[in-house]
């Protein structure tokens, strides 16, 4: 018994007992360095996924513009099910959408990719490759050269009744 109360006495002192070396310090910068690279990893992967949703918008708007796009064949070969439409009045009227629209925020650049068109002639295809602006990350990723690139695809089809 005499044992347990020197111990506790020794403790309330403030003696280390046991030979504990540990440093309480060193433990809790660890985890709040760990801390900050999870809510950082969360800021940018957050703010790369409101910036594909932004542009996919985009992608939409521009694709739902060119669905109803009349080709000039349609004059001479009538209408179908869906309005008529051909890889250059798809491209034309999704150049046109953008052009007439405002980068959302966190894009700095866009611009039509490969693939945009109709490949049915009925369906309008609107693919779009934009530049995201990450931050926190954004500048060591300009220092580096390098950037994220983000790539959507919209469809859309005017049927007609």
């Amino acid at each position: 018994m005499s044992s347990l109360r020197d111990l506790l006495r020794g403790r309330r002192a403030g003696r280390r007992l046991g030979g504990e070396s540990g440093q309480v310090s060193l433990l809790i910068l660890g985890f709040t360095a760990v801390a900050i690279l999870l809510v950082t990893g969360t800021v940018v992967a957050t703010s790369a996924q409101l910036a594909r949703v932004r542009l996919l918008d985009a992608a939409d708007g521009a694709a739902l513009d060119a669905s109803d796009a009349l080709d000039t064949r349609a004059y001479s070969q009538g209408l179908g099910a869906a309005v008529a439409l051909s890889d250059e009045t798809v491209r034309t009227a999704a150049r046109q959408y953008l052009a007439s629209s405002t980068l959302p925020v966190g894009v700095t650049a866009w611009q039509l990719a490969s693939g945009t068109g109709s490949p049915d002639g009925e369906t309008a295809v609107v693919r779009l490759v934009g530049e995201a602006r990450l931050p926190v990350v954004g500048r060591v990723l300009s220092a580096l050269g390098g950037s994220v690139t983000i790539t959507v695809e919209s469809r859309a089809r005017s049927d007609l009744r």
